[in-house]
């Protein structure tokens, strides 16, 4: 028997009297829930309530490597008040207690990602059955859109696997495994895709049989991990060191920029003291509040941008298609061309030859790849089969052989012009007609590079970030002469090698190099004037940014922005000229943590200080400062801030960004830029273009030429336009 009548939900009955309920919502790419579903919802289980000859259910998706993606977005933004925002928490929490409530068993049978509101369905079942397909992963990742899970999902995990652990994922968003679902008790089995139907089948009528469909609170165990969760969660006063520990160690990360932190930990500590009703009620009127928050608009902006780069090719001709990769070819193993290896063989699953110019270089950047598998291995990411079958795809030599069917080959040289010449001459001699030749470069324009090329259309620059395996962004840089399909190769390349990416126009640092100058400028200025260097990072990071610009220098490396630094006045001019500092750090040998010798302290001098980072006080002295004066932190982070921005609209306004969400998506998640501002496009619009303009002709004022206006932001401002409509 089946039953087809709903749009989204259908089931048919087995002979054994289980239901086998479909998800799988029509012409959609994936499932995802919206509140036009619950009237389906809850006549479905009105169905299996009613029905005699069903004695259980499971929830599978009709989707293949989905379960539920969680609630639709276009759902939210359409909502205009808190209150509409409330009304779907409350809908979802109503059919998730029906669900639960229902007294026959449901079990959710999960291939694929159960995301938000799918992961808090399948807690309302009664049981879950994991594939264990690498796609298969739960989640909570609504504090990354500034919203907490609105359908009682945080109350039901800390149910299952204690408060703690609950805090953890619905206050990260991050990923649950499989394997770890199972340990955990979430997941009753882990099973192959082939064998999950039948598994969780069999687990419904298991329960059915049992009677009893009341879940029971996590077991106190006798170990270390048990006695500590008897003395913090099951006690009043135990919970309440719990949360209040929880906050100070939120608040430290957060800064309270992301308000949804503070509401989750809200929810559970009602729940925890006052019970599942209470903390309903409170969730359901704090996710009204959040999706009509700032913070909630912003992250949900740059969610939908990177959306909506998934599906860019990068070209604006929909007729031109990227080419097939099958070899890539490497030319460097330092620590950028090893990640890049790590990412091609891990993400994109492709062979790639690495050339190094002697035995010691290619054994490095082998080293390299090695150390990352070996970190994964041991935080059980990867299985060692994985690591063993992924490594086979990394060959090496020393020579040119081997290279002549490469598809893209990506040099990684050092950032020297001459160098990256040589390099792509020998790539065209070495290599076939059609092979790409992708630059690594994060200064060096692309055209300068490509100038004397037998075939400039198959030169693109390809911009990673340190360290690749970790950093998401990869900056497609195109000059005038770069085939289109040479373009969407590139860009097809680096979103199979996971990256989020944007395609810009060739100039001098590109996009992301250019507006990171100005930033670092002024910091400098700002320490030049006397403030010391913990004031400048502490206040930029209090402003959302990752770290301070000072320590943003010693991490990639003092020698080199100096040795950027001359290429931007001589393309910029006087805007983009630091104070004398790089001059006096290169003469003392100060590259940063590279040598171990920089602005803070590393190695034996930092560890004698003690826990945290810790400045070199002696750089003063080289810098002949007397840091005495004190700024307010606003101040230090306008100056910061601004001037990124500003640099940032000029790019645009000459022609290197094609659009203002690839500005915000670069800057985000190549740069830090505080992702919850929306970055520098978005930042301009919610503050409003006169006002950024009103700012930033003070410093003018002040400060002379490397503070002129965007003449983009003169324009928004003149004519009360934003960038995001």
């Amino acid at each position: 028997m089946s039953d087809n009548s709903n749009k989204n939900l259908s089931f048919e009955l087995r002979s054994d009297g289980v239901a086998v309920v479909t998800f799988d919502v029509p012409g959609e790419a994936v499932n995802t829930l919206q509140a036009s579903f619950a009237d389906e919802f809850e006549a479905l289980i009105a169905k299996l309530d009613a029905d005699p000859s069903v004695k259980a259910a499971i929830i599978v998706s009709g989707k293949a490597d989905t379960w539920i993606a969680g609630a639709n977005i276009d759902m939210l933004k359409a909502c205009k008040t808190a209150a509409d925002a409330e009304a779907l928490s409350r809908i979802g929490q109503r059919g998730f207690l029906r669900l639960e409530k229902l007294e026959k068993p449901v079990v959710a049978a999960i291939n694929g990602s159960a995301l938000g509101g799918g992961f808090e369905l399948a807690l309302a079942c009664h049981a879950r059955v994991l594939s264990d397909d690498k796609k298969t992963v739960l989640a909570f990742p609504e504090v990354q859109l500034g919203l907490l899970p609105g359908s009682n999902g945080l109350q039901r995990l800390a149910r299952l696997i204690g408060l703690q652990a609950a805090l953890d994922f619905g206050l990260t968003g991050k990923n649950m495994r499989p394997s770890k679902a199972k340990k955990l008790g979430v997941a009753a089995e882990v099973v192959r895709k082939s064998a999950l139907v039948e598994v969780a089948s069999k687990l419904a009528l298991d329960l059915a049989k049992k009677g009893s469909l009341k879940v029971k609170p996590s077991k106190i165990t006798l170990d270390a991990k048990g006695l500590t969760s008897l003395a913090l969660e099951r006690n009043p006063v135990g919970r309440k060191v719990l949360f209040s520990k929880a906050r100070e160690m939120t608040q430290k990360k957060t800064y309270g920029h992301y308000p949804a932190t503070e509401r989750i930990l809200d929810v559970l500590e009602t729940y925890a003291d006052k019970g599942f009703e209470a903390s309903s009620d409170l969730e359901a009127r704090y996710f009204g509040e959040l999706v009509m928050s700032e913070t909630s608009r912003q992250l949900i902006g740059i969610f939908n941008a990177v959306t909506a780069l998934k599906k860019d090719t990068g070209v604006d001709d929909p007729e031109i298609k990227p080419r097939d990769v099958h070899r890539v070819g490497m030319l460097g193993g330092g620590l950028m061309g090893g990640g890049i290896c790590y990412v091609t063989m891990q993400n994109a699953n492709l062979p790639i030859r690495l050339k190094e110019i002697n035995l010691e270089g290619l054994a490095r950047g082998y080293q390299y790849v090695n150390d990352i598998y070996a970190e994964r291995l041991k935080k059980r990411q990867i299985t060692k089969f994985e690591k063993l079958r992924k490594s086979a795809l990394l060959s090496g030599t020393i020579e040119f052989e081997g290279l002549r069917d490469t598809d893209v080959m990506i040099e990684a040289v050092f950032e020297n012009l001459d160098l990256k010449r040589k390099v792509l001459a020998q790539v065209e001699e070495a290599c076939g007609p059609s092979t790409i030749f992708a630059s690594n470069t994060s200064s060096i324009p692309i055209t300068k590079i490509a100038a004397e090329a037998k075939h400039p259309e198959l030169v693109v620059g390809m911009h990673y970030f340190s360290p690749v395996h970790k950093m998401p962004l990869l900056e497609v840089i195109v000059t005038e002469k770069t085939a289109p399909w040479v373009t969407a190769t590139a860009v097809a390349l680096g979103k199979k090698q996971g990256k989020t990416v944007i395609v810009v126009n060739d100039g001098v640092g590109f996009y992301t190099s250019r507006i990171l100058g100005p930033l670092m400028n002024e910091a400098a200025f700002i320490l030049a004037e006397g403030v010391a260097i913990e004031q400048i990072d502490g206040a930029m990071k209090r402003w959302g940014w990752p770290v301070g610009p000072i320590t943003l220098l010693d991490e990639v490396g003092i020698d080199i922005a100096a040795h950027v630094g001359p290429i931007m006045v001589e393309a910029f001019g006087e805007r983009m000229t630091p104070p004398d500092t790089m001059t006096k750090l290169v003469a003392d040998d100060r590259k940063g943590r590279k040598n171990a010798k920089g602005f803070y302290l590393y190695g034996e001098a930092a560890k004698k200080k003690g826990k945290g980072k810790h400045v070199d006080t002696s750089v003063y002295e080289v810098l002949g400062i007397h840091p005495d004066k004190t700024l307010p932190p606003e101040e230090i982070q306008m100056r910061c801030s601004l001037q990124f921005v500003n640099e940032a609209l000029r790019c645009f306004g000459d022609g290197i960004l094609r659009s203002p969400r690839d500005g915000d998506i670069g800057a985000v998640f190549g740069l830090g830029f505080p992702p919850f501002r929306g970055g520098p496009f978005r930042y301009v619009d919610s503050v409003g273009a006169s006002e950024i303009l009103r700012r930033i002709e003070g410093y003018h004022d002040r400060f002379g030429a490397r503070w002129e206006p965007a003449p983009v932001l003169i324009e928004m401002a003149k004519n009360n336009k934003k960038f995001h409509e």
